[in-house]
């Protein structure tokens, strides 16, 4: 069907709806990890330390220590002190674990305030189809969005 878009822009979908009239209360959590080159430890599972916020997994590329969030919109300056906070905790329980070296990050988790993620069509907006606001469970819910998104731009019915 043709005059339709996918409103899928993820932390900046609200923003791109505001063209449309359309105010979203989106709000941007920003969530922190650090990748360690070489970790020191033989990690063969993830570790999630829940009480503390965050998780402890390996990767091709090493060992990632993550977790935390941050409500800090889409233009405050990453406040890596979050990353190091993790690192030094991660230490504490696990003192074999090597910290140095590692490559920081900070990337924007779009949430609504009930925690379930905007798909469907804009309100007054019929033609542009909502799909963002998964949290931290975007990759997770990535395919059964976009099977939902395909049926709703096909005409087919939603569901099993």
């Amino acid at each position: 069907m043709k005059g339709r878009v996918v409103l899928a822009a993820g932390a900046f979908s609200h923003l791109l709806a505001r063209t449309a009239g359309v105010k979203i209360p989106l709000e941007t959590e920003r969530g922190y990890n650090t990748t360690l080159p070489d970790g020191g430890i033989d990690l063969r599972c993830q570790v999630t330390f829940g009480g503390h916020g965050f998780v402890v997994v390996r990767l091709s590329s090493g060992i990632r220590v993550g977790g935390a969030v941050e409500l800090g919109g889409l233009s405050l300056p990453p406040n890596y002190a979050r990353a190091d906070a993790m690192l030094t905790k991660a230490k504490r329980f696990l003192p074999g674990l090597n910290t140095t070296g590692g490559t920081q990050w900070m990337g924007f988790r779009p949430s609504l305030p009930d925690t379930l993620p905007a798909i469907g069509p804009l309100p007054g907006t019929p033609n542009t189809i909502c799909a963002f606001g998964h949290g931290h469970l975007g990759l997770t819910q990535a395919a059964g969005t976009a099977a939902i998104v395909a049926d709703l731009l096909t005409g087919q019915a939603t569901g099993p």
